[in-house]
C-alpha cells in the first residue's frame, strides 16, 4: 500500500475478527519496522511489550474499561520507555560514531536531561508516540487495522506487565483486521484553522 493511502486509510478500529490471528514471524517483523522510528538523540528507549498470553490480555482488558480490542485483536503491544535511558545508554548507542561525536552527544545529552524530570518524561512520551505511529503505519500497509489506547488504568496495567520503576507507558496499540468499516470521519477542523504560518 503507498503511505499516501495508509495515512489517509488509518483509522482507529474497535472491533476485530477473533478468527484472525498473527505468527510470531508476522508480529516481529511490524515490531521491527516500529522501532525503526526516530528517538530523542538516539537513545531507542522505547520497549514494546507484546502480550500473547491470553489470561493476561483477558486481566488488562478488565482494568481498561472492557475495550474489547484488548483481547479481540490479534496483536496488543503496550509502548512504554525507560526514563534514564539517557544516563545509562548513551555511551552505548553512540559507540559507532567517531569520537568527537560521540564525545558532543554524551555532553549534549547530559546537560539535557540532567536534573531535569519533566523533560525526561516529556521525551519518552514522544518517542512512544513516534513508535506508535510506525507502528499503526506499518499495520495498515499490510492490510491490517488498529487502535491506539489509552484508556486504561496506567497502573493496574504497569502492575500486570511487572513493569520496572525506571519505566513508563506511553500507550498501548491493538492491531487486526477489523470486522466492520470505520465509521466516517467527522468533526474534522478546516485546514486554515489547524495549520498556522509562521506565527499565531
Amino acid at each position: 500500500m503507498h503511505i499516501d493511502d495508509a495515512i489517509r486509510s488509518r483509522r482507529a478500529i474497535k472491533n476485530y475478527d477473533t478468527r484472525y490471528s498473527m505468527s510470531r514471524e508476522d508480529k516481529d517483523a511490524l515490531l521491527e519496522l516500529a522501532l525503526l522510528a526516530p528517538t530523542a538523540f538516539n537513545l531507542q528507549h522505547v520497549r514494546l511489550v507484546e502480550v500473547s498470553d491470553p489470561a493476561l490480555r483477558q486481566r488488562i482488558r478488565d482494568v481498561a474499561w472492557d475495550q474489547a480490542q484488548v483481547t479481540e485483536a490479534a496483536m496488543l503491544v503496550i509502548i512504554c520507555a525507560r526514563l534514564d535511558a539517557w544516563e545509562q545508554d548513551s555511551a552505548r548507542v553512540w559507540a559507532e560514531a567517531p569520537q568527537p561525536v560521540q564525545e558532543f552527544m554524551a555532553g549534549a545529552i547530559d546537560t539535557y536531561y540532567r536534573g531535569k524530570p519533566q523533560v525526561q518524561r516529556d521525551e519518552v512520551m514522544r518517542s512512544c508516540g513516534l513508535v506508535a505511529q510506525t507502528l499503526m503505519l506499518a499495520a495498515r500497509g499490510k492490510g491490517l487495522d488498529s487502535c491506539p489506547m489509552d484508556g486504561f488504568d496506567f497502573d493496574a496495567v504497569a502492575d500486570l506487565i511487572r513493569l520496572p520503576e525506571n519505566h513508563a507507558i506511553g500507550l498501548m496499540v491493538a492491531v487486526g483486521k477489523q470486522t466492520a468499516p470505520a465509521r466516517p470521519r467527522i468533526g474534522k477542523l478546516a485546514f486554515d484553522e489547524a495549520v498556522i504560518r509562521d506565527q499565531f
